[in-house]
Parts: C-alpha cells; structure tokens; sequence
C-alpha cells in the first residue's frame, strides 16, 4: 500500500512538473524580452542572433517562435519584397501547428496563436490575397475573444483584439469584407480604437510593459489613418515620448503621423533625426515619406529622397505614387516633357496592391493637372494653409474653364477653410463642389459632402449630418468610392449612438 502511495505520488509529481514545463514553454526570459525590443526597433541583425540562441539554448520556447513571425512581419515590412513575401508565407502554418499544440491555460498559447495569424493577414491582404487573409482574421478573432474571456487581465491580448475592432469596422465593400462577412463577425472602430488607447495608457505600469511600443505602433496609425482623430498628432507626441531614442520605430511613428496631419515641417524633423547605421534594417520607404513630406513644404530636395527611393527599393508599393510626384515636380518646375516622361512611369512602373498606387493610376487619366490647385494641394497637405488660401484667392472659380478645375478649386478652398476652422466659409465652397461635382466621376462632390457631415457632426446638428452623409453615400461611380461611402456610414453609426 505504502509503495501504491509512493508511486501515486511519483505520477502527481511528474504530471505537475509536466504542466508547469508546458506553461513554461512561453518563457519570457530577458533574452527573448530583448529580441523583441530589437525587433520593434528595427533592429533585425540583433534580433536575429538572439532568438537563434534562444531556439538553440531553449528548443522548447515556444516564444521564439511567434518571436520568428515577428521577425519575419518587420522585415517584410521593411522590404515590400513580393519574393520574400512569397518565400517567407510557408512558414505560417508550421508555426500554428507548433503554437496549437501548447497548453491551452496558458493566455500566451491563443495569443501567440492570433499574432501569427493576424500579421499574416495584414501580409496577405497587402500582397492582395484578400481571401487567404479573410480566413486568417477570423481565426484572430475568435482566438482573442476567447483568451478575453478566459484570461481578461491578460493585457497584451487587448493589443491585437483592438487592432481586429478597428480593422473589421473599417473594411470598405471588397473581396476581403465579402470573406469575412461569410463568417458573421464585424468590428467596432469606436471600440476597437477605445480598447487600444486603454491598453496603451494601462501597459507601462503593467508585467507587460514590453509591449507599450507595439500598442503605440497601432495605436496612433489607426488614430490618424482609419479614426481621423483631430487629436491624432498630440496624442502621438504624448505616446511616443516614453519610446526609446535608439528606436527607429519611433521616429517612423513621429514622421508618419506628422506628415499625415499636416505637419509636414514636424515630419521632415523627425525623418532627419532617425538613427541609421548597420544595426538598423534598411526601410527605403522612409525615404519615400521624407520626400513627400519636403515636397509638401516647396523643399526643392524633394526629388533627391524619391530617386533615392527607387534606387533602393526592392518591394512592390509606392512605386507608381512616387513617379506620380516626380510628374507633379517637373509640372510645377514647368517641364512638360519630363512630365510626360514620369507620367508614363505610372503607367508602366510598378503594381496596383497598395491604394495609393492605385489612385497614382487613375489621376493620371484625369485632365492635366492645374500647376496652380496641385501647389495649393501640396501645401494643404504640408500644413501650409494660410499659404494655400492666399495662392487660391488669387483667381476666381469662373477663371477656370473646366469643371473638373471649377469642382476642384471650390474643393481646396473648403478644405483649407476647414483647417483653419472657419467652418462656414468651408461649408459654402463644399456646397459649390458638391452642386459642380455632381455626376463626375472625380472624388470632389462626395468628398465634400462627407467633410460637410463632419462639420454638421461637430457642430451637433444631427439632421444636416445626416443629410450629407447620405449624399456621400449616394454619389457612385467616382474615384474613392469604398473609402468615402465607408466613412460616411460610419458617421450614421456614431449619430445613431
């Protein structure tokens, strides 16, 4: 009997050990802590090395694994490679085969899980496999919604799940929205954003405080990108300042908010001063936004950072969109057959997976820019709009002779006039291109429709924000469709609140 016990006891003792080694089997130890600062720093060479030792020291970390698909999602983000892209995709399942193994009371197993599917998705849907990244979202989801209800102080969980949120909420009509609709979930941006801002408030004071930089990553992209949160750009400046200097992430994060809120003079600041040397990860698209961002202000460089773009790009995006500027340069330099030259480029060079080399395509089917409303667009979008109002001033609509320059102007006129708040006079010119765009195929009437909603929002008169956002909706066959049409009906779900 006594040896019954012994050996009962013997099995109880190993089945417990069993169970600890397996919830150890996500050890996060300062190493792999390490690897992953590296990773966000883009620091990859560093990275690399470290979870090598870490697969080779502790083969049973299974955090080196979804280390591996972190590695492998920042240098794809860094290289837009379509062979890489190619290459590296095979990798995904035999990490989830590995990851779903693990023990399920652990909260990094479904975590771990819904990373890997969740970065692939967002690779997927770049390389325009937006099926493949449909089905990859959904088993995120419901990966993070179950480690939310089994492990609801698990913070970093709130990282990817807000990220889905806002993701699902914001999908304008397309082949990935038709996937997931097929698997009855939809998202909430006003939540998904809430969940993001609470878990990046909450993370630097937590266990998990390693992960405060990936949540500012997404947070103030979807702030600024997807939310259009006038409060995008303090926010970022509030988030970022407990970022590491030595961290190439953050100026990133700082020169791509800055240039997308028009503070474009911020943003060249903040490109200049990105740390580079050897242990940085090459990123040419930076050198892509520094020339947008110094093309914004009149910065005759401009052109310098967009060849040096092409010369050391090996990805696929932005190709099209950086000739698009290299047209725009010669136009307002008044050369026209290098404009003719680049606008050919367009046509010619590079793919269609990113939006903006989609659109990059369409403009240059339109009439022939204005040199006068493309400068004037330009320092719009640099934050330059007392400059852009004086330029505009100087001619009347009736001086331009088509109406595709008439809806323009009265376009760039409201928008600057809403920059400067001065919201009645923005109003009064977006009422002209709405009443002047009207069935054109050109973004201005719709455009202006939903930014007259907004300012209706704002000013809480549901009625006419109403109004207007249905106008947006019900313009169709015109450039920006899915992206106008989804914002607008994201306005009618916050009035219907």
């Amino acid at each position: 009997m006594k040896q019954y016990i012994h050996l009962l006891l013997v099995f109880l003792l190993i089945q417990l050990i069993s169970v600890n080694n397996t919830y150890a089997n996500f050890d996060v130890n300062a190493n792999c802590t390490q690897a992953y600062k590296n990773i966000l720093s883009f620091k990859l060479k560093a990275a690399r090395q470290q979870i090598d030792h870490e697969k080779a020291v502790h083969p049973q970390n299974s955090f080196a694994i979804m280390l591996d698909n972190y590695y492998d999602y920042f240098w794809m983000l860094s290289t837009e490679s379509k062979a890489e892209y190619d290459r590296l995709k095979a990798n995904k399942s035999d990490r989830l085969d590995k990851l779903d193994d693990e023990d399920k009371n652990s909260p990094w197993r479904n975590f771990a899980l819904a990373q890997v599917n969740l970065q692939w998705a967002l690779l997927h849907s770049r390389f325009g496999d937006n099926t493949t990244a449909g089905f990859a979202i959904n088993r995120a989801y419901r990966l993070l919604q179950d480690n939310q209800k089994k492990f609801p102080a698990f913070l970093p969980n709130d990282i990817p799940l807000g990220v889905v949120n806002v993701a699902l909420g914001a999908l304008p009509d397309g082949a990935l929205k038709s996937v997931l609709n097929v698997f009855g979930i939809k998202g909430s941006i006003v939540g998904g954003i809430n969940m993001l801002q609470t878990v990046t408030a909450h993370l630097p004071a937590s266990k998990y405080a390693m992960f405060y930089d990936e949540a500012v990553f997404y947070t103030t992209y979807l702030q600024t990108d997807v939310v259009d949160d006038p409060q995008a750009y303090p926010k970022m400046l509030q988030y970022t300042g407990r970022i590491d200097s030595s961290s190439l992430l953050k100026y990133y994060i700082q020169g791509y908010v800055a240039l997308r809120t028009g503070h474009s003079t911020e943003a060249i600041r903040y490109f200049d001063k990105r740390p580079e040397g050897d242990e940085y990860q090459p990123y040419p698209y930076l050198d892509y936004l520094t020339g947008m961002a110094r093309m914004n202000v009149s910065d005759e460089t401009a052109i310098n950072y967009f060849n040096k773009f092409l010369q050391t790009n090996k990805g696929v995006n932005f190709i099209k969109d950086t000739y698009l500027r290299l047209a725009w340069d010669a136009l307002l330099d008044g050369n026209t057959k290098r404009y003719t030259a680049f606008t050919q480029f367009v046509k010619t060079k590079g793919y269609t997976y990113n939006d903006k080399d989609k659109r990059a395509l369409t403009e240059i089917a339109d009439p022939q820019y204005n040199p006068t409303l493309l400068r004037a667009r330009l320092w719009f979008d640099g934050g330059l709009y007392n400059k852009a109002l004086t330029l505009l001033k100087q001619k009347e609509a009736d001086s331009y002779s088509s109406a595709h320059d008439k809806a323009e102007y009265y376009y760039r006129l409201g928008r600057v006039y809403d920059a400067l708040q001065k919201d009645s006079d923005a109003l009064s010119n977006y009422q002209q291109a709405i009443t002047v765009g009207k069935g054109m195929a050109y973004y201005f009437g719709p455009m202006s429709a939903l930014k007259s909603g907004n300012i209706y929002e704002q000013r809480q008169d549901k009625s006419k924000a109403i109004n207007y956002y249905n106008m947006a909706i019900g313009f169709k066959n015109h450039q920006q469709e899915s992206s106008i049409e989804q914002k607008a009906k994201e306005g009618l779900k916050r009035l219907k609140q």
